[in-house]
C-alpha cells in the first residue's frame, strides 16, 4: 500500500518563471537556515528555498507514482522559461528512500529555484514573485556557532559492526552471495542547532568535486553520480574500492595499491557490471571503460569508472522517463550488493537500522525530463525533532576476504568527511 502526503497541483499557483541573470551568484550563500534544497558541484548547480507543492510516498509503485504526479504537475503550470536550459523553468528536487518500496521518498517543488550551468545563471519563482525581490532578500544572517560536539554509536557499536562484516564474509565464502554494502551509523548532538547553510559551504570547500546536496533534512556531499539525463544522453559514475589517504610517498603507495588491489578490483568490477546490466536495455549505444581510474578526494581514493549511453528512441523503454531509470539501475552493487536480492536481505538481517534515505538517490528533475541524481553518501540527517542531533552514515563494500578491522577504518575515514564539516 502507498501512504502519501500530497500537495496537489490545484494547490499550486500556476506561473512559474524562469529568468536569466546577469551576474552569477554564489549559490550557496543564497540559502536561508532553513528550508533550503541543493545540488551544486564546483559552484555549478541548482539551490532553492520554500515550498510550492510536496510528495511524500512509499510503496512498490513509489516512483512510478510519483513520475505520473510529476508529470500532471508540470503539465498544469503556466511556464515562461527564457533561459531553457537544463534545469530551468519548473523542477522538482527529490531524496529517494534506499528501499522505496518500504521507506519514505521525498519529492519537493520549491518556490524559488537558482541555477548555474556552463557560465549561465537564471532564477526561477513560483507564483508572483518579482525574481530581483527574491535575490534582494537573501539571507544576510551568517550561521552561530554550534559550541560542543558529543558523538554516540548509532545502532552497532564498533566491535558488533566488525562481527557483522565477519559474518557477512562467512557468507560470502558459503556461496550465498558475491558481495554486500554493509553500513553504520554514528549519532552527534550539539549545544546549538546545527545550520544546515554552514554545514553545505564546507562540505562544498572541502570537496568541490563532489555534488553537494539538501533535500528535507537530508545532507551532505556526495562523489557518486547515478544518473544524468540531457536530452536522450545517460552518463553515470561508479564508485566501488576505497583507500585512505596518506602523507607524502604513503600517499602514493596508498594510490598504487589501490589500482592493483584485486579484492578492490573485483569489488569495482561487480559495481560496474550491475549497472550496465540494468541501463543496457534501456540504450542503442553504453559505454563503459575496462580498467578503473582513480578518483581522489580530501580524506579517502576510490576506483572510479563512467559509463555513458544513449537512450532508446521506440519503444516502452524509449518512453522510459528519469525515475523509471533510475528506479531501473537502483540499488547498484555499490551500494547493495550482488545478487541483489541476497544482498538486501542480509543488509536487513545484519546491520540493525533502518536506513531511510542514506544510500539512495537523491538529485532533481526538471519539466522537459532532464536532470541528475546521485547516491546520499557521505551524509547526515538532521533530526526533525531537535535541530541540534543529527546521524551520520558510512558504509563499505564486503567481499571474500574483507577484513573487518580495516572495513570499520574505512567508514571511519568516511564519516570524516562529515565530521570535519561539523567540527569546522
Amino acid at each position: 500500500m502507498t501512504v502519501a502526503a500530497v500537495t496537489t497541483p490545484d494547490a499550486v499557483t500556476p506561473v512559474v518563471t524562469t529568468t536569466p541573470l546577469l551576474e552569477p551568484p554564489a549559490l550557496l550563500d543564497l540559502l536561508p537556515a532553513a528550508g533550503a534544497v541543493s545540488w551544486v558541484r564546483r559552484g555549478e548547480g541548482l539551490v532553492g528555498w520554500g515550498e510550492a507543492a510536496r510528495l511524500e510516498v512509499t510503496g512498490p509503485r513509489a516512483l512510478a507514482e510519483a513520475a505520473e504526479w510529476w508529470e500532471a504537475l508540470s503539465a498544469g503550470l503556466d511556464v515562461d522559461d527564457r533561459a531553457e536550459v537544463p534545469g530551468s523553468g519548473p523542477v522538482v528536487f527529490a531524496s529517494i528512500a534506499f528501499d522505496p518500496a518500504a521507506g519514505t521518498s521525498v519529492f519537493v517543488v520549491p518556490e524559488v529555484v537558482v541555477g548555474r550551468r556552463d557560465g549561465a545563471a537564471w532564477v526561477t519563482t513560483t507564483g508572483d514573485a518579482d525574481p530581483a525581490d527574491v535575490l534582494a532578500a537573501a539571507p544576510a544572517t551568517a550561521p552561530a556557532p554550534v559550541g560542543r560536539l558529543r558523538y554516540a554509536d548509532g545502532a552497532l557499536d564498533p566491535a558488533s559492526w566488525c562481527a557483522t562484516v565477519a559474518a557477512a564474509v562467512a557468507r560470502i565464502g558459503a556461496g550465498e552471495l558475491a558481495k554486500v554494502v554493509l553500513a553504520r551509523d554514528l549519532l552527534v548532538t550539539a549545544d546549538a542547532p546545527l545550520d544546515p547553510r554552514a554545514l553545505l559551504a564546507r562540505l562544498a570547500a572541502r570537496f568541490p568535486g563532489c555534488w553537494t546536496f539538501a533535500v528535507d533534512g537530508l545532507l551532505g556531499a556526495t562523489p557518486e553520480l547515478l544518473l544524468r539525463r540531457t536530452g536522450r544522453e545517460l552518463s553515470s559514475r561508479v564508485l566501488a574500492g576505497t583507500a585512505p589517504r596518506g602523507a607524502g610517498a604513503d600517499d602514493q603507495r596508498l594510490a598504487a595499491g589501490l589500482l592493483a588491489s584485486a579484492k578492490d578490483r573485483a569489488e569495482h568490477a561487480l559495481a560496474v557490471d550491475s549497472l550496465v546490466r540494468a541501463l543496457e536495455p534501456y540504450c542503442t549505444t553504453l559505454t563503459a571503460p575496462g580498467e578503473p581510474q582513480l578518483l581522489t578526494l580530501a580524506n579517502v581514493r576510490h576506483l572510479a569508472t563512467d559509463v555513458t549511453g544513449v537512450q532508446r528512441r521506440g519503444g516502452a523503454r524509449g518512453r522510459a522517463g528519469l525515475l523509471e531509470l533510475v528506479g531501473a539501475v537502483h540499488p547498484t552493487a555499490a551500494v547493495c550488493g550482488t545478487p541483489t536480492d541476497a544482498a538486501a536481505a542480509l543488509i536487513g538481517e545484519l546491520e540493525g537500522m533502518d536506513r531511510g534515505r542514506y544510500a539512495g538517490p537523491v538529485g532533481w528533475l526538471d519539466a522537459r525530463g532532464d536532470g541528475e541524481f546521485g547516491l546520499a553518501l557521505r551524509c547526515a540527517q538532521l533530526a526533525d525533532d531537535d535541530p541540534a542531533t543529527a546521524r551520520l552514515f558510512a558504509g563499505c563494500g564486503i567481499v571474500a576476504g574483507s577484513d573487518p578491522a580495516a572495513e570499520l577504518a574505512e567508514t571511519q575515514a568516511k564519516f570524516a568527511a562529515f565530521q570535519a564539516a561539523l567540527e569546522s
